[in-house]
């Protein structure tokens, strides 16, 4: 399943400035999400999403930034595949020393 990137990251990075800007605008931090995500054309879950991964970014927040959270990723991703080949090998060991019993005994 494939993201489709609809604003850029300089649309991003303005919105974004944008809400923390104007945040003592608003009675709340959603009122300024609703109102500023009206005006670039996302909705205001998309802006949240973008400020909380802004704040994680720079330590605001708890919670991995974009290039940990990618280096997590690959990693999992790297000990499924090992995960995998190893159970090849088990299997493959299994297989041919189940060959060496049966030919120790046809002899």
């Amino acid at each position: 399943m494939s993201k489709s990137t609809k604003f850029s990251p300089e649309v991003r990075e303005r919105a974004v400035r944008m809400v923390f800007d104007a945040k003592d605008q608003y009675e709340s931090q959603w009122a300024a999400f609703v109102s500023i995500a009206s005006k670039i054309g996302c909705t205001a879950e998309t802006l949240r999403r973008w400020i909380r991964q802004q704040e994680r970014n720079t330590g605001q927040n708890d919670g991995p930034a974009g290039t940990e959270a990618a280096r997590v990723k690959e990693l999992e991703r790297e000990v499924r595949e090992l995960k995998k080949a190893n159970e090849i090998l088990r299997l493959a060991s299994a297989f041919f020393a189940q060959a060496e019993l049966d030919r120790r005994f046809k002899s």
